[in-house]
């Protein structure tokens, strides 16, 4: 089972791209069922004796200890699997697709206001190239949506400028699409002023940097998505955010106020790079409840507490 599993990694990165935050996931839940296979049943089990006995001891193991969407997309990797395993005729049936996926709750995305999201773009120093690199990086993923992986992985060539606007390849999106998404005028002039700075940031890299990379660290090298997740950390209490607000949080505002503004939701489906529609239809309960709101506060027979008798 474990050259198979070596087999299915490769052919996943080859065939279909995946990226290697991806493959190392897999890997670890993969292998993590693989070792409690080989406990109830000795070292190298072999595919065709794979049942939904063992998949179903396996996920009773993670009860409690791990979250139920943590379980889902470790039953989802096994089913992976096993498609794979029967595509090379090692396996007869999918024993993971008889064993129900564990319900889980699907919170709503956390969306700040624009207020708030204007005091976080806007927070990080215009004195140094850092924080100018820091307020384009922001200005970025709440402009045009972006994951953070598909921000760090942008390179120069990837921007197509404008005067009155520019468009961001997204080439680095979910197993390997593409997509073209403007930015604003707040996000195009943000990103201009890092521009002129970024040369500072790849002087610094001595030869040894990203020339080809959009966003820089202090040494010169492409940005990473920790460094990502630490810069929005790093100006969450000027906009006063959550603690728990990340850069997804970016992504999940870009949408909704999108959608506050009118925007399609067929078009915010593309603009994201979601596959998909009803992934981007969980922003319409956010909107909802803004619209209940409003009809709470506005409409004379809403369930409002009724006046004092005089």
């Amino acid at each position: 089972m474990r050259g198979w599993l070596d087999r299915f990694l490769s052919d996943l990165e080859g065939e279909q791209r995946a990226s290697p935050h991806t493959l190392r996931a897999y890997r670890q839940d993969l292998e993590d069922f693989l070792r409690h296979w080989e406990e109830l049943s000795g070292p190298a089990p072999a595919p065709d004796h794979l049942d939904t006995t063992v998949i179903r001891s396996y996920l009773a193991s993670l009860s409690g200890r791990l979250s139920p969407s943590t379980v889902g997309r470790r039953l989802s990797a096994l089913r992976s699997f096993c498609r794979y395993l029967m595509r090379w005729e090692a396996l007869e049936q999918n024993p993971a697709r008889l064993v129900a996926m564990p319900r889980r709750p699907r919170p709503l995305p956390v969306a700040p206001e624009p207020g708030v999201l204007g005091l976080l773009v806007e927070a990080p120093s215009a004195d140094t190239p850092l924080g100018v690199r820091d307020r384009a990086l922001l200005e970025t993923l709440y402009g045009a949506g972006l994951r953070r992986g598909e921000c760090v992985a942008l390179n120069l060539d990837d921007l197509d400028g404008e005067e009155d606007g520019m468009t961001i390849h997204v080439r680095h999106g979910k197993r390997g699409k593409q997509r073209m998404v403007p930015l604003g005028t707040a996000g195009v002039q943000a990103l201009r002023a890092y521009l002129r700075q970024r040369p500072r940031l790849l002087e610094r890299a001595r030869g040894a940097g990203s020339p080809e990379a959009l966003f820089l660290n202090c040494r010169g090298g492409r940005l990473s998505g920790r460094s990502v997740a630490r810069i929005v950390a790093r100006y969450r209490p000027a906009a006063g955010m959550s603690p728990d607000a990340s850069p997804h949080s970016l992504r999940h505002s870009y949408a909704t106020h999108m959608l506050d503004s009118g925007a399609d939701l067929r078009a915010i489906q593309e603009l994201l790079g979601h596959s998909s529609l009803s992934t981007t239809q969980r922003y319409t309960h956010v909107s909802m409840s803004r619209l209940l709101e409003v009809y709470d506060d506005a409409h004379p027979r809403a369930r409002k507490k009724p006046p004092e008798p005089s």
